[in-house]
């Protein structure tokens, strides 16, 4: 595992703070991390480590840390309040997946705010055929060039993520193919994989992933190591993933050794 050393020097009490702020994006810290990311010593780190684990803040377990309780996948919010959160980390996640995509090919657009950043980034592409579910999508493919051909999939209408989905959408994924599938994520775990709250939004996903040849998620940080209700696919059901620098390296590594392409942006 790579670790970037924070140079600032920081008191005991911010540090403890940065490595609580750790935990809040990953399983586990150990000793030595918090060594080589602070520069401290090894009985600085534990000193720190029991510090917070009598504040109640952290699990203290041999070697390190990990947090007090399990993540899991935050409940569904509406699109326009989600949208705006990791900002400036999804419109990166958008322009390098944007990149992946060859003028002349067919692609599939899920919904959620990360996708919507992937087609910002393709108005200056040729002889584009997209297929989406998300209406946001379609309104944006409005404005760009006639070179863009649209596909839009009818269905349910489901108001949180502004997205089509249920039995009419998923008649119609029957019936295209898409050389390449970009799909966000509530939650993603090495493990136990891709996951969401509600279940028919799942089962629509489960559809779109068959309408591809090759299958793309794009996701901000916040959204691994999470597991929901729904399992969606296994992590080796995808070929590449594309996410922030943010992302813990422990993450993308383990991502890595299941055979998934990382991308970072």
């Amino acid at each position: 595992m790579i670790i970037v050393k924070d140079t600032h020097n920081y008191s005991s009490v911010e540090r403890q703070e940065k490595i609580v702020e750790l935990l809040d994006i990953q399983e586990r810290i150990s000793t030595d991390e918090i060594c080589v990311r602070f520069g401290v010593s090894e009985a600085t780190a534990r000193r720190d480590l029991e510090s917070l684990s009598s504040q109640g803040r952290v699990r203290r377990v041999h070697g390190g840390a990990t947090p007090l309780q399990q993540k899991t996948a935050p409940e569904e919010i509406p699109l326009p309040a989600h949208s705006m959160e990791q900002l400036e980390e999804k419109r990166r996640i958008g322009v390098r997946a944007a990149a992946l995509v060859n003028d002349g090919e067919t692609i599939f657009l899920g919904a959620g705010s990360t996708v919507l950043e992937v087609a910002r980034s393709l108005r200056k592409h040729r002889d584009l055929t997209v297929i989406t579910n998300s209406l946001p999508v379609m309104k944006l493919m409005a404005d760009f060039s006639d070179d863009i051909a649209v596909i839009s999939l009818g269905g349910m209408f489901q108001r949180s993520e502004l997205s089509y989905i249920g039995h009419i959408a998923e008649q119609a994924l029957a019936e295209v193919r898409a050389d390449k599938v970009f799909l966000g994520s509530r939650a993603i775990d090495v493990d136990e994989g891709l996951s969401n709250h509600y279940l028919p939004e799942t089962i629509t996903g489960r559809a779109i992933l068959k309408a591809g040849r090759e299958i793309i998620v794009v996701a901000d940080h916040t959204k691994f190591g999470r597991v929901a209700a729904a399992r969606l696919a296994p992590i080796d059901a995808i070929q590449a993933i594309v996410t922030g620098s943010e992302t813990p390296m422990q993450v993308l590594v383990a991502l890595g050794a299941r055979g998934v392409q990382v991308i970072i942006a």
